[in-house]
């Protein structure tokens, strides 16, 4: 799974950096660093929300690889 950040500048300098794989993935930054790590921080933390909430989608549980005897089990309790 790969994510892009888009960036942009704001009139009064700022940079605004968003995830659009992710809604509502949107932050500000003094510099483009600071933009880029909290727009990158934030996808971590809604991703992690969707995983432990169960509402993670099969490509997001694609990124860790179970048991055989587990992984079968992990997508489907995903998946009610």
């Amino acid at each position: 799974m790969k994510l892009s950040i888009e960036l942009d500048t704001e009139e009064d300098g700022r940079f605004i950096a968003a995830v659009p794989e992710i809604p509502g993935v949107l932050v500000y930054g003094f510099t483009q660093q600071e933009a880029i790590a909290k727009a990158q921080a934030l996808a971590l933390r809604v991703l992690a929300e969707q995983v432990e909430h169960g509402e993670a989608t099969q490509q997001l549980l694609t990124l860790f690889r179970l048991p055989p005897e587990l992984a079968t089990e992990s997508i489907a309790s995903t998946s009610t």
